[in-house]
């Protein structure tokens, strides 16, 4: 499977409209994988459910290559998993 990034910077103003807009920014990057950040995650991870934009920011997200934070409810390590898999790569922590 082939993933081709077709943002259009321009075409939707999605940011205004995200539930997270009025959320602390630090709850969407937590710092590390393990301990309180991974209470964050889910925490920025429920906001991110209660979206409408969600899948807008998860496609900014993949095409613009963010390596950190929350977006789109998936964290950086799920977002690695999603391009892997789009390029038909594994990895041995993919089974988590």
């Amino acid at each position: 499977m082939t993933w081709t990034p077709n943002w259009d910077w321009n075409a939707k103003d999605w940011r205004r409209r995200g539930a997270c807009r009025d959320s602390d920014p630090d709850l969407f990057f937590p710092i590390g994988a393990t301990g309180d950040a991974i209470g964050h995650a889910e925490a920025a991870k429920a906001v991110c459910r209660q979206c409408s934009v969600r899948v807008d920011c998860l496609e900014f997200a993949m095409t613009s290559n963010q390596d950190s934070g929350v977006w789109g409810g998936a964290t950086e390590d799920e977002r690695r998993r999603m391009r892997r898999s789009w390029r038909g790569e594994t990895s041995s922590t993919d089974s988590r």
